[in-house]
């Protein structure tokens, strides 16, 4: 016997096998016979709930409708896509009955009736038949003939060809939250969060076994958890939709309907009432799915990273952004002390010096004790000032002061040199880096009841949401307080994505570091289009050269024979200048190479590169356009993705692949 559950999908009934481990173990259970009482036993990695006495699957993490499930020994094909179908637990009991009676005695051509009054023949045991009757009865009550469709009768599960999976490994090597975009649907073919990232989480298994064999052959790792996590059904449950239904109009019905479910969900989170709505969703689901994860995996010792594509990573980077690091880690060492003194010195030696420029020295130790500097200056009013016991004269100097610079004066980014720093390195202009938190939605964030690992955003709109608030650039020495890895990855026609390392790095023009297959080589087509590219450049080159010469030998005016000597020179020379364009293009990738890998790209994700560009497919690249909707809901069964996931967690743990990618 194999234990299978049902499936609903859009009133269509699909029956699942367990995999080999999670059927085992349900087995087990069942025959020690304690399946009389409320017996619970673990599926799917612990994501599912077997209830042995009610027969049914339950979801742990997230909401959803609870599966019958089936210990399935007896199965018939189907109606309408051949697939085979299990009987009922009980009327397989008595097929099972009735065809050791046949075995044993030899006889065979037994006829037994369904509970839904359809006829099952055994006339052998390779032929048995399931016969649909054409009316459940008619006016006389006549019992129903084998008139309908036969339909093929199996015994045992390992007769009908059902893909039955081995199973996950048991260890769990570390948790990754994944956060969904605008609109309840997350892939073009409509699906929900927790369907995605199912097949995130499959395909992550299948990278393992391609790319971590040798790891998983010496048991130094087990698998990597995803759990979804979802915040739109909050959102629109607070009553906002009966509201936007009241004002929409009734044309064009199932587009206004579709806007107001996805599109509308970048307003929501724009707007200071539902933004509170969303943060404290994420977080709250967040810390609830970790708490509730640690109660059933007491013995996982793994780190946690989190993952957000489109909406879902501008709102991650938002709370990562304004987590708090604990007080120790600020004060780590006695160099941070110390520096940060000598800032807080520096800081009131600035006012004192705009004091002075105003002729307002007299008030330089009102602000000395109140420990203002240039940044606290500027985010002064006239009631603060008021407050510090400034007359109205004096205030309307220093507020005046402070409005005509406010335009190039904004504060530094949290764990940034000091203004001073930035000035002396910007040959005495204002501070040009504003705080990412500048133009955030006033919203409380909560704090999360860890720190994660690595930040992970899919197909990002980060870039320009903080170009748009005014963020022009980002300090190089900033990171994320709680978090230190952060990787922008994203699908080349993606309309949607935004780089950010030309944020930190805007006066150096450098691609994106492009993702290896994970069949380890580049696209053929790829290679292709970038040896055409360079043939073409050859061609154009080789073409102007032949062009140059033969316009200066055409233009030429003939020499005197005396100066015959010094023309041969002047042609050697001519011919050593030409001939150094020929050398040069053979070295300059190397060069070019060594500066891609050299970029400072700050410290954001500690130091190492952050925008990621996935390869297009060959079909993709005939009509960018075509497929730019399909290169933003890509991500979910990207292998290149995955990998990319697997192999930045995996390398905080000291575990590297098999065998490197080339370019990674």
């Amino acid at each position: 016997p194999h234990w299978f559950y049902c499936k609903v999908t859009d009133s269509r009934e699909r029956w699942i096998p367990f995999s080999t481990q999670d059927s085992g173990r349900l087995e087990e259970a069942h025959g020690s016979g304690r399946d009389k009482e409320d017996l619970v036993v673990p599926t799917s990695g612990g994501r599912y709930d077997v209830h042995l006495k009610k027969r049914q699957r339950v979801a742990v993490y997230w909401e959803e409708e609870v599966s019958e499930v089936r210990r399935c020994t007896w199965f018939y094909k189907g109606d309408k896509d051949n697939k085979y179908i299990p009987y009922s637990e009980t009327f397989s009991e008595e097929l099972e009955e009735a065809y050791m009676i046949a075995v044993t005695l030899d006889e065979w051509k037994k006829k037994l009736e369904s509970p839904s009054r359809e006829i099952i023949i055994l006339h052998n045991p390779k032929l048995m038949v399931h016969y649909h009757p054409v009316a459940t009865s008619d006016d006389w009550g006549s019992t129903p003939t084998e008139q309908g469709r036969p339909r093929t009768v199996k015994r045992g599960v390992e007769n009908i060809a059902a893909e039955i999976p081995n199973g996950e490994p048991l260890q769990i090597d570390h948790l990754v939250f994944v956060v969904h975009g605008i609109g309840p649907a997350c892939d073009i073919r409509f699906r929900s969060i927790v369907q995605c990232v199912n097949d995130f989480r499959n395909v992550s298994l299948s990278m393992l076994q391609a790319h971590f064999k040798k790891a998983q052959e010496q048991q130094q790792i087990g698998r990597v958890e995803f759990l979804p996590v979802n915040w739109h059904s909050s959102l629109h449950s607070t009553g906002v939709d009966v509201d936007l239904e009241r004002i929409t109009l009734p044309s064009i019905n199932r587009l206004r309907h579709f806007i107001n479910d996805t599109i509308l969900d970048v307003f929501f989170y724009n707007s200071s009432t539902y933004c509170q709505t969303i943060v404290d969703t994420v977080a709250s689901e967040m810390n609830r799915l970790h708490q509730l994860f640690l109660q059933r995996n007491p013995l996982f010792k793994g780190g946690v990273s989190i993952a957000g594509h489109s909406l879902g990573s501008l709102i991650l980077f938002d709370l990562l952004t304004n987590q708090k690091a604990a007080p120790e880690e600020d004060e780590h060492s006695e160099e941070v002390r110390a520096l940060r003194t000598t800032s807080s010195n520096r800081g009131i030696e600035e006012i004192k010096e705009i004091l002075k420029k105003l002729e307002l020295s007299e008030y330089c130790d009102v602000f000395e004790k109140e420990k203002m500097d240039r940044q606290a200056l500027f985010l002064c009013t006239e009631k603060n000032l008021k407050e510090m016991g400034i007359p109205l004269g004096p205030r309307m100097k220093i507020l005046h002061y402070i409005s005509s610079k406010r335009d190039t004066q904004v504060c530094l980014l949290p764990g940034s040199p000091s203004q001073h720093d930035s000035e002396s390195t910007g040959n005495g202009r204002n501070c040009q880096y504003r705080d990412v938190g500048l133009g955030q939605v006033s919203a409380n964030y909560p704090q999360l009841n860890y720190k994660p690992t690595i930040f992970f955003a899919f197909g990002s709109p980060i870039g320009m949401f903080l170009t748009v608030r005014g963020v022009k650039r980002i300090n190089p020495n900033y990171s994320l307080p709680t978090c230190k890895g952060f990787f922008n990855i994203f699908h080349p026609f993606d309309p949607v994505a935004y780089r950010i390392e030309p944020m930190i790095v805007p006066d150096l023009e450098f691609e994106p570091m492009l993702l290896p297959h994970h069949k380890g080589r580049k696209r053929m087509h790829l290679e292709l289009k970038e040896g055409l590219t360079r043939m073409s450049v050859d061609l154009k080159n080789n073409l102007l050269g032949s062009l140059r010469v033969a316009w200066q030998s055409f233009t030429r005016a003939p020499l005197p024979a005396v100066e015959a000597a010094s023309t041969d020179a002047e042609v050697e020379a001519e011919a050593g200048v030409e001939k150094q364009p020929d050398t040069k293009p053979n070295e300059t990738p190397t060069a070019v190479k060594e500066e891609a890998t050299l970029i400072n790209v700050g410290r954001l994700n500690g130091g190492n590169r952050i925008d990621y560009v996935l390869q297009e497919k060959p079909i993709e690249s005939f009509n960018e356009y075509l497929f730019a909707l399909q290169g933003h809901l890509c991500y979910w069964e990207s292998e290149d993705t995955v990998l990319l996931v697997l192999k930045e967690i995996y390398q905080t743990q000291g575990i590297t692949l098999d065998q490197p990618l080339p370019g990674s």
